[in-house]
């Protein structure tokens, strides 16, 4: 009987789908300086249900899902006075350079950022397609 019971005090993992189904818990911060080639690691207190960068300075910034993708190939730019579209994803960490004035909005899913992790790091670092 302990066993059973146990199993429904689970933790909500990243396959959770009520997670994903309700609005994101608010997540914003603009003092993310990543200029002069400075990565900035933007850490999510939980698991994201989506994400947009917004760039407001005269340089274009580049952005990725691990430090590895950041110093390779596996990132994607932000133009200088413009924003991501609202991207869908499941990260617990965000890295960006490039751009002296990027804020960061999120909204969050209730799933720990530990959850997303795995043999191969935080966040599907070595992951293909991230780095």
């Amino acid at each position: 009987m302990a066993d059973f019971i146990k199993s429904y005090r689970a933790e909500v993992g990243i396959n959770h789908v009520p997670a994903y189904q309700v609005s994101g818990r608010p997540f914003a911060t603009s003092s993310t300086t990543g200029r002069s080639g400075n990565a900035v690691k933007v850490e999510f207190p939980y698991v994201t249900r989506w994400i947009y960068v917004i760039n407001s300075d005269s340089n274009s910034a580049k952005a990725a899902f691990s430090e590895n993708g950041l110093n390779g190939t596996n990132f994607f730019r932000i133009k200088n006075g413009t924003e991501t579209a609202r991207l869908e994803l499941k990260i617990s960490e965000l890295y960006l350079t490039g751009s002296g004035n990027l804020t960061v909005v999120a909204g969050l899913t209730t799933i720990k950022p530990e959850r997303l992790s795995g043999s191969i790091g935080p966040s599907f670092s070595g992951s293909v397609g991230v780095g």
